[in-house]
């Protein structure tokens, strides 16, 4: 055998010797080899894509390649055999005779064609071959999630049928049933789409154990079941619907994927792509119907539109064919850099993101410290897990996108996982980074309780939250004191709370370190911290009129060194504290012991107030409109103050509470 070859040529010399007997056996063995139209497609890439177009041959000719040279009557005749594969390359077969008393024949196989096309999958060589002048620009260009203009309400009365179609006998009346409604080959391969993604359940079994059987579209339709033969079913139903469609195999960032890992041998997956309005798009009808379950290997339907036309700048991201030229790219893109690009993942572009930053899957910290921010085009909610625990970042909501700075609380590798809220109700996961940290700077210690978002932004503003006195949402405090204020939307009741990871702080005293108060439609928040250290401002608020629990909002991050500061817990205040209600002094809680102390309030709809210890004191209202007064602590350990709400009762309510220090 001679192998010899040039740019687009390859040619092959074989001397085949070939008995009478031995070539009638040949001709019964090689007729009956018949391409599976529903086995999958080979995993394969090279030169191997050379195997279907030989199939096909064989199948057109009728029989193979030795029968149709034993029916010849004259064998001293030279043979010449053209077939053309379903890649658009031509093998020619030239059979001549040698001289012998075996009969040996000379046959010239030559393979017509760029040997870098070897390998395409066009079905009909009068089709554009993929990737050319028709290819997409790559990185994408933010024009369209999809690779033609789609509107998909169009296609809701279609959707709706395809997906009640069932399956009454075999794949051509089925394929017949969901064409009624389809009138145009974009509809046929919609329609064939939404059926396959409603109806075929992915096996997982089958696919861990390479169960080929179960790929068969017979078996298929029988089982309502599909591991790797969604792609070869997708093909099957377009043929006979009179769409062209290949099946294009190649690598995936599917189940299992690890971020940052490389890809060898098999072909893990298989897609399609389809012929319409005179260029090649991509779908991906496995990933359109759902999703398995990482932790409990199970598959879950769940409809996803991404995949279906998806622009190839986007599905590049996820898939890598085993031929550049099923990229649909301008430039394609290599192996290598599909391992190192940043995986976004649909729910990314399912939710309105535009970009991320870094662009690459594995970030090292600088100083201790990941920076990401996302772009997107519009206001989106975004919460972050670092290791399974939303803890050690800073995560800041912008207009249009988030900026956030992790912090890893170990040196070693980390898991960064990011979601997003977009215009649904549930978060789901868009980016994962894989952080490495070498430093960590232990002065950034954020506490536990820090939740996310930090700082005011769009989302406070549409809670009702508006004009703050701090926008930025560090705030750092020299005596351990701070004040911070907003204006509240009318009807909407704001509560705070404080958190810290060290004593003294308990969930019964964490609001006692603030007090709120209400001028002229803004609520100041004066805060005191029992020591140094950093803590969480929490914010939540509530329609007054609404029943339910008050919502999280925000919480910024207060900052204080200072080691001597201790100071104590706000006065406990009580349900009839009105929200328009102000307290000037005194406003420790802890009230020192046998002295005498002065009190000033401005209470709002009260006919009397007083002061309560061992004895009884008037409060008196002044020409200002507070209520002053002083009370002697002697011989007491609480103090609370009152108020008579009706000048014709005689029940005085207790608002607010102090205590003692011990003698």
């Amino acid at each position: 055998m001679e192998l010899k070859k040039d740019s687009n040529t390859v040619s092959i010399d074989m001397l085949l010797i070939v008995h009478s007997e031995k070539r009638r056996a040949a001709q019964g063995t090689h007729s009956e080899r018949q391409a599976d139209p529903g086995a999958p497609p080979q995993r394969r890439g090279g030169l191997q894509g050379g195997g279907n177009g030989i199939q096909k041959w064989q199948k057109i000719e009728g029989n193979g390649l030795y029968g149709n040279l034993a029916e010849k009557q004259h064998p001293q005749q030279t043979q010449v055999i053209t077939s053309y594969d379903n890649q658009a390359l031509s093998m020619t077969v030239t059979a001549g005779p040698q001289s012998g008393p075996a009969f040996p024949l000379l046959l010239t196989l030559s393979f017509s064609g760029r040997l870098d096309t070897m390998g395409d999958t066009n079905p009909d060589s009068n089709l554009p071959r993929p990737g050319g002048k028709l290819s997409c620009a790559y990185p994408w260009d933010r024009s369209s999630l999809k690779s033609m203009p789609l509107d998909l309400q169009q296609f809701e009365k279609l959707d709706t049928y395809a997906s009640q179609v069932t399956v009454k006998s075999g794949l051509d009346e089925l394929v017949n049933d969901l064409l009624q409604e389809a009138h145009s080959d974009l509809e046929r391969v919609r329609a064939i789409w939404i059926w396959i993604c409603h109806h075929i359940e992915y096996d997982i079994e089958a696919a861990q154990e390479k169960d080929r059987q179960a790929f068969k579209p017979s078996n298929i339709l029988k089982t309502q079941k599909n591991c790797d033969g969604y792609a070869g079913l997708f093909e099957k139903m377009c043929r006979i619907a009179g769409v062209q469609c290949m099946t294009v195999p190649g690598y995936s960032k599917g189940f299992g994927y690890q971020t940052g890992q490389s890809f060898s041998g098999e072909f893990d997956h298989a897609w399609n792509a389809v012929y319409l309005e005179g260029r090649w798009h991509l779908l991906d009808s496995t990933w359109g119907s759902g999703l398995v379950d990482t932790t409990t290997s199970k598959f879950t339907f769940l409809y996803n539109e991404f995949y279906f036309l998806t622009h190839p700048a986007l599905f590049i991201e996820d898939h890598f064919p085993d031929n550049k030229n099923w990229q649909l790219l301008k430039p394609p893109q290599s192996l290598r850099q599909f391992e190192n690009n940043m995986y976004h993942k649909s729910e990314f572009y399912n939710k309105g993101m535009l970009s991320a930053h870094p662009e690459t899957p594995v970030i090292r910290t600088v100083n201790g410290k990941a920076t990401i921010t996302v772009e997107s085009c519009a206001p989106t909610l975004f919460m972050f897990m670092l290791n399974g625990k939303q803890e050690h970042g800073l995560l800041r909501l912008q207009q249009n996108g988030m900026k956030l700075d992790v912090y890893p609380p170990t040196m070693g590798t980390h898991k960064l996982q990011i979601f997003a809220k977009g215009n649904s109700d549930i978060y789901s996961s868009v980016l994962e980074y894989t952080l490495k940290c070498n430093y960590v700077d232990v002065g950034v210690r954020l506490p536990s309780e820090l939740h996310q978002p930090v700082g005011p932004s769009w989302f406070s503003e549409q809670m009702g939250i508006r004009k703050p006195s701090h926008p930025d949402p560090i705030i750092h405090t020299s005596d351990g004191r701070c004040s911070v204020s907003f204006g509240v939307e009318e009807g909407i009741s704001v509560l705070a709370s404080l958190h810290g990871d060290d004593g003294p702080i308990t969930e019964e005293t964490q609001r006692r370190y603030i007090f709120q108060l209400h001028r002229e439609k803004r609520t100041e928040l004066k805060v005191q911290l029992p020591r140094a250290g950093k803590f969480a401002l929490k914010i939540f608020v509530k329609k007054r009129q609404e029943p339910g629990n008050y919502a999280f909002v925000f919480n910024y991050l207060l900052c204080c060194s200072n080691t001597k500061v201790n100071w104590p817990m706000f006065p406990e205040s009580f349900g009839n504290w009105g929200q328009d209600n102000e307290l000037l002094e005194p406003l420790s809680g802890v009230l020192p012991a046998n002295r005498n102390v002065p009190f000033k309030l401005k209470l709002h709809g009260v006919a009397k107030a007083l002061v309560k210890g061992q004895d009884t004191w008037p409060l008196t209202l002044n020409s200002e409109g507070y209520w002053e007064g002083s009370c002697s602590t002697a011989g007491c350990q609480e103090v609370y103050v009152m108020v008579l709400e009706n000048a014709n009762h005689n029940f005085y309510s207790y608002i607010l509470k102090y205590k003692v220090n011990d003698q």
